[in-house]
């Protein structure tokens, strides 16, 4: 065994392709609705796995479902971090309000039917459906509020990281921060004006 390798690496939930198209949609809306296609796939291949009783399928379907979960997380991530930057995902959002009802009804019945091989995966089908019932919840929240919420919760993570951080290090990042701001020229708006007149004079 090479000395340093890790014993168990870790599984991307995004193929090398798949990472590249999250990559060009540099649009927060976009990129909301390429991982909902991902989903999508991965919802339509775990089907496939249900339907078909073949051995060894349990890992499979773990995989899919774990995958699955991780793309829905990563939606919420992109859209709360859009928010942080006050960008719209109006059209992402509506995307996304559309297409989980059906995925969460897709994940259910597989639960209802109760498969001979549920305990295998039960764990990551439950967490599939928690995560798919939380996304759903929030992306019907008014997308003020929500960035009210994410706001919050940014300001309050920040302030436990101080907290846990020593005083002088706290002092001096936010020294730091002051310079940056007092270095960097203020940007005055563009204006229609000619040089030498002003507002309410008359146009010559």
């Amino acid at each position: 065994m090479i000395c340093g390798a890790p014993l168990f690496a870790q599984r991307d939930f995004l193929t090398s392709d798949e990472v590249e198209k999250i990559r060009e949609a540099q649009d927060p809306n976009l990129r909301i609705q390429v991982y909902i296609q991902f989903a999508k796939q991965r919802l339509d291949q775990l089907q496939q796995q249900v339907a078909k009783d073949r051995k060894g399928r349990s890992l499979i379907i773990r995989q899919l479902l774990e995958d699955y979960s991780a793309i829905i997380d990563a939606i919420d991530t992109v859209s709360d971090d859009a928010l942080k930057r006050k960008l719209d995902i109006t059209a992402g959002t509506a995307a996304l309000a559309a297409a989980e009802p059906k995925f969460l009804a897709q994940l259910k019945k597989i639960e209802d039917s109760q498969p001979h091989d549920l305990d295998m995966y039960d764990v990551s089908l439950k967490d599939a459906i928690g995560s798919t019932s939380d996304s759903m919840d929030a992306s019907k929240e008014d997308l003020g509020k929500r960035a009210e919420v994410v706001a919050a919760k940014e300001e309050k993570e920040k302030k436990e990281i101080e907290s846990m951080t020593p005083k002088d290090e706290v002092q001096a990042q936010k020294a730091e921060d002051a310079k940056a701001d007092v270095g960097t020229p203020k940007r005055k708006p563009p204006t229609l004006y000619r040089p030498g007149e002003k507002p309410g004079q008359p146009n010559q």
